[in-house]
């Protein structure tokens, strides 16, 4: 009867480790989809997007310069305002490559918010879409006649998304790599060589 009992646990148990381990290889699956969604349809494009708009505005800046190697639309109010030269060239700068760019920052931030790894909205992302719909009206007021450029409310964020997306697609890329359990292949061969 002992027996029976022992064999009937023994049983169980098994049963019991084998479900228990099945849920969490199911859960790590799962964990390991979400941090591939969001690496390949949220951080990984919006990372591309700001290291390109990045680049982009400093080519801007480089090809236009003032005297002190500042961008003309980087003036202070005591500071000598871009010529029409260089407001016409901003004008087309802000329409045909900085807008699209900004749009399709925005874009990502409405159709796949979802897959953000804060609970909420970080406030940054919030204004990079601001400064996406700034530039909308901005660019149909040229489309209408009025060259005027007005500056946004804020200078576009660039540091700090920049920042904010590195550290979050690195920090993704070392999960995934945790998943992926690649990290216990790197101590496996430090162990075994």
């Amino acid at each position: 009867m002992s027996a029976a009992i022992v064999t009937i646990g023994l049983a169980f148990a098994g049963y019991l480790v084998t479900y228990l381990n099945g849920l969490r290889l199911a859960q790590r699956q799962e964990r390991l989809a979400r941090v591939n969604r969001q690496l390949s349809e949220f951080y990984g494009p919006l990372l591309a997007l700001v290291e390109i708009n990045n680049r982009v505005y400093r080519a801007f800046a480089e090809r236009h310069p003032r005297p002190d190697g500042r961008s003309p639309m980087d003036h202070g109010p005591e500071e000598l305002p871009p010529t029409d030269e260089e407001l016409a060239e901003w004008r087309l700068w802000i329409a045909k490559v900085f807008l699209p760019n900004h749009r399709a920052m925005r874009d990502i931030l409405v159709n796949k918010a979802d897959l953000l790894s804060e609970p909420h909205m970080p406030p940054i992302l919030m204004e990079v879409y601001a400064h996406a719909s700034w530039h909308e009206i901005a660019v149909t007021r040229w489309e209408q006649g009025d060259l005027a450029v007005e500056r946004p409310p804020s200078p576009f964020p660039m540091t700090e998304i920049r920042r904010y997306v590195r550290e979050s697609f690195d920090r993704l890329k070392r999960e995934q790599a945790a998943l992926l359990g690649r990290r216990r292949n790197r101590v496996a061969r430090m162990i075994f060589r």
